[in-house]
């Protein structure tokens, strides 16, 4: 079997192309030990065939591919062929005495097609080269050993529904890694497998498109086909590889909207307020995204001037709300109808329109108790000023829409009115004035007017009332200012000394004019001229007014045009003054001197005033201090606390503790007899202290142990005397009243039972004591 395969490659080796290579006779005259350059004639120098190999052939040995054989080869065995190159040694071998080259493993032509190589002959005994190296290729041929495959797959697409045929949707490309230049292990052809007959794909190219009309997304948005690549040109035996492309549909506007229902009723209360929500509608359309988007409006005119729809901000729904206030008892239904229209229509599907629908809404309006409403909606009110309280303003009125014969009682809130000014009639809401009104304090009075029916106290209204206070002619016009000016003793006669404004409170318009009129007569010191704006001027008349020390006191005389006429009387100070030549002044009096500088006489009396209080104040306050000092040092020196303070010891600390042990007050055998010998003084601290003794055992009785620990701390000098219990026992010695101390420890230890003489008989001072320690005990039954 091998035989017969090492033949057919011999056979297609020999009707491969015939390759020579010839090498000229002079390069290789030298060689030979001839002497310089001789022309020979060319002669062919190697004879082989065209060398192939088949890609993955693997045999049990190796395979012959060819043979190399030079014409210097006269079969003597002294030529050795050479082989060097690309796999030379691992993947072809050569036998050295013949020339026959031999593939030595399996060769994948997608790994790499041809391999060069250089072959030579050389002398077996020297090595010399006989002929010049010559370079070969050996080419791997292809075998159809690769799938096609698709190196993008799986594939994602989209179309708009809708699409003609023959739409483009994508195109698929394969790729086969055989040789496209041998046969046709490479020539695709492209197949639909799944996707039929919806899609079709180009043999040639891979492009798919659509195969059907009108494909909606509606009825399938989705489309899975699988495209397959087939070599060898779709023929048997060749290769396949297959992809899937997910086509997807696109939304176009091709449905038109539709309302699911005719017939849409919503019911409403009366008093509801424009803007409040009456209800939803939704016309259905299949569209996706902007195509879905809808425009509702209302068609019939009723219907508009009482509600309004809009579009919710989805673009969906329309929302029916109220337009103006409704009204049960003037109409309680409302018919009409709303159109539903789609905001974006393609022009490419209007066939399939019209992309609008209609549907008819009623909508019921429903009673509600409801406030009293009044006849307007602000009431604007005058009253004249100073008018007598009970004056009438003016009148509300206000009715219950549900039963126009129910009572409504009327209220002016609290807040509204805070000073009281007005006051209204409950039942016909009459207002009228509490007060005198008076304009220039207070023009506009706003109150708030409280309507409440008397069956439901819960149903009420408001209104704002604005009452304006009408002006009349009660306020005398006065000055602008208080005019306190100068004159120069030199001023020449009808010298303006100052122009005089005056001020009228009431109402521009109603008393528009003041007049002014001066002192009348020969004897007049200054001239006052009425300007008739509103000012006047005083003047210096011809006669010069007499120099004097105190100012002149103008008056003036100042009235209105308004009726009844109004006039008062001002004056204006004048002082006569020295002036220098350019108009300053050189002296005046005290008081026109100070008048520049700003200060005037009260202001010097207010200074003088407050500066005396200050002094007064600190005067009585050092007197107060000093009587309290005195007091303070007169306490100190009688205050029987000072007692206590000179003792100069606060205690005596560790020596307390270890002059009375209270342990023994808990082992009655602990207590020892009493020290002998006379006590010593106890008010003083001891200078030496007694060194102590140990305790003998003492009586058991709890009462003879206190009596004896008693007894025992009177006898120890070493022991204080303050801060103790026992700082009692010694009242002092010489008094004839002996020991008054409630212990008794002296007179218990001198074995007296009381005082020596009656306490009669100290006087009057002792009267309360004797009362209380010299009654006889009765005597016992």
């Amino acid at each position: 079997m091998w035989g017969l395969v090492r033949l057919l490659l011999a056979w297609l080796g020999g009707w491969g192309c015939m390759g020579r290579l010839a090498a000229p006779a002079r390069a290789w005259a030298g060689s030979r030990g001839g002497p310089g350059p001789v022309l020979l004639r060319n002669r062919r120098s190697w004879v082989w065939n065209q060398f192939f190999v088949i890609e993955e052939y693997a045999g049990p040995e190796p395979v012959l591919i060819g043979k190399l054989h030079s014409d210097v080869d006269r079969g003597e065995g002294r030529t050795k062929y050479l082989l060097t190159g690309e796999g030379a040694g691992t993947v072809f071998v050569i036998d050295e005495a013949t020339g026959n080259i031999h593939v030595t493993k399996s060769l994948d032509r997608e790994e790499k097609a041809q391999y060069v190589l250089l072959a030579q002959a050389v002398d077996r005994a020297s090595n010399r080269p006989l002929e010049p190296p010559s370079e070969f290729i050996i080419k791997v041929q292809d075998i159809n050993d690769n799938p096609p495959i698709f190196p993008l797959g799986p594939y994602h697409a989209t179309v708009p529904e809708m699409s003609n045929v023959g739409t483009s949707v994508i195109q698929v490309t394969a790729h086969d890694a055989d040789d496209p230049s041998y046969g046709n292990s490479a020539k695709l052809v492209y197949t639909v497998l799944d996707g039929l007959p919806f899609f079709s794909v180009d043999p040639q190219t891979g492009v798919v498109r659509t195969a059907i009309p009108n494909m909606d997304r509606e009825t399938q948005e989705e489309f899975l086909v699988v495209i397959q690549a087939k070599d060898m040109g779709g023929h048997m035996g060749g290769l396949s590889g297959s992809t899937t492309v997910t086509v997807t549909l696109s939304d176009v506007n091709d449905n038109p909207p539709k309302f699911p229902q005719s017939l849409y009723q919503f019911s409403v209360v009366e008093t509801a307020g424009p803007g409040t929500l009456v209800g939803r509608l939704r016309a259905q359309d299949p569209d996706l995204g902007d195509n879905a988007l809808m425009a509702y409006s209302i068609l019939d005119g009723e219907g508009s001037e009482a509600f309004s729809i809009s579009t919710d901000s989805q673009g969906r729904d329309g929302l029916l709300t109220v337009r103006k206030p409704l009204d049960f008892e003037t109409r309680r239904s409302y018919s009409f109808r709303v159109e539903a229209t789609n905001t974006l229509i393609d022009p490419a599907y209007l066939r399939r329109g019209p992309f609008k629908d209609v549907a008819s809404v009623r909508v019921a309006v429903q009673d509600a108790p409801e406030p009293p409403a009044f006849t307007q909606a602000a009431y604007h009110l005058a009253v004249p000023e100073n008018k007598a309280p009970g004056t009438l303003v003016g009148q509300v009125s206000a009715s219950d829409l549900d039963s126009p014969a129910s009572p409504i009682r009327y209220s002016i809130l609290p807040h509204s009115d805070p000073e009281r000014c007005f006051s209204i009639e409950p039942e016909d809401g009459t207002i009228r004035t509490v007060v005198p009104l008076d304009r220039e304090t207070r023009v506009w009075h706003n109150l708030t007017v409280l309507a409440t029916e008397l069956d439901s106290s819960a149903q009420a209204s408001r209104v704002q009332v604005a009452i304006q206070t009408l002006d009349e002619n009660d306020n005398a016009p006065q000055l602008a200012e208080p005019y306190d000016t100068f004159v120069c003793d030199s001023a020449a006669p009808g010298q303006l000394i100052q122009v005089i404004r005056a001020l009228d409170r009431d109402e521009v318009g109603n008393s528009s004019r003041v007049s002014f009129q001066g002192p009348l007569g020969p004897d007049a010191n200054f001239t006052v001229r009425d300007n008739r704006d509103g000012s006047a001027s005083l003047l210096l008349p011809s006669r010069p007014a007499p120099p004097r020390q105190a100012p002149y006191l103008v008056p003036i005389e100042l009235w209105d045009w308004g009726q009844p006429a109004m006039s008062s009387t001002a004056t204006v100070t004048v002082s006569v003054c020295r002036c220098r030549p350019d108009g300053s002044v050189a002296s005046c009096r005290p008081e026109a001197q100070l008048s520049p500088a700003g200060l005037s006489t009260g202001a010097l009396l207010a200074i003088i005033t407050c500066v005396g209080t200050l002094l007064a104040l600190v005067v009585l306050f050092v007197a107060l201090r000093r009587q309290k000092q005195e007091a303070l040092m007169v306490l100190e020196e009688e205050d029987v606390r000072e007692n206590i303070i000179t003792y100069d010891d606060e205690g005596g600390g560790e020596e307390d503790t270890e002059a009375f042990d209270i342990s023994a007050l808990q082992n009655p055998d602990g207590a020892g007899p009493p020290n002998p010998g006379p006590p010593a003084r106890r008010d003083v601290l001891p200078r030496a202290r007694a060194p102590r003794q140990p305790r003998p055992p003492g009586p058991s009785d709890v009462a003879q142990l206190l009596a004896l620990r008693l007894r025992e701390a009177d006898d120890d000098p070493s022991v204080p005397p303050y801060d103790s219990v026992q700082v009692y026992g010694y009242e002092g010695r010489g008094s004839s009243c002996g020991s008054l101390s409630s212990l008794g420890s002296g007179s218990e230890a001198g074995g007296a039972s009381g005082p020596t003489e009656p306490l009669d008989d100290w006087g009057p001072l002792f009267r309360t004591l004797a009362e209380l320690y010299g009654a006889k005990e009765p005597p016992a039954p």
